[in-house]
């Protein structure tokens, strides 16, 4: 019986040393919850104010409208955000920007392509391509 009594204590102490682990790990996971989502939307907003700069430099897109889509692709590269949506958004306007320069404007396509993604970066940051 002492035996008995001795592996039940053990499986008591080992429950408990569960259990208490356990409560330690939904204490910290709840101290490193992550980023409110104002936040995100600060970063967001943040990196929207970015492209919009960007986007208002250069030359006059309706006299010279290769010039500016030339003058527009390094700078949106440059644009850093954790928005994923946002980052993808961007690279295809600045892929579209390229395909332009590279017909010279004359590209249907390519004209198209600039058109869409532009709408993609406005559904996020309304306005920026304004």
């Amino acid at each position: 019986m002492a035996l008995r009594d001795l592996a039940v204590t053990k499986l008591r102490a080992s429950g408990a040393l569960i259990v208490g682990l356990l409560g330690a790990a939904v204490l910290l996971g709840a101290c490193s919850s992550p980023a409110p989502a104002g936040a995100s939307a600060a970063a967001t907003q943040a990196a929207c104010s970015q492209v919009s700069a960007v986007l208002s430099d250069g030359p006059d897109p309706q006299a010279d409208p290769v010039g500016y889509a030339e003058a527009q692709i390094l700078p949106l590269g440059q644009i850093r955000t954790s928005d994923s949506q946002l980052r993808a958004a961007i690279s295809r306007l600045a892929g579209a920007y390229r395909e332009f320069v590279a017909g010279n404007g004359a590209s249907h396509g390519a004209a198209t392509a600039v058109a869409a993604a532009s709408k993609q970066v406005d559904a996020i940051c309304p306005g920026a391509t304004s």
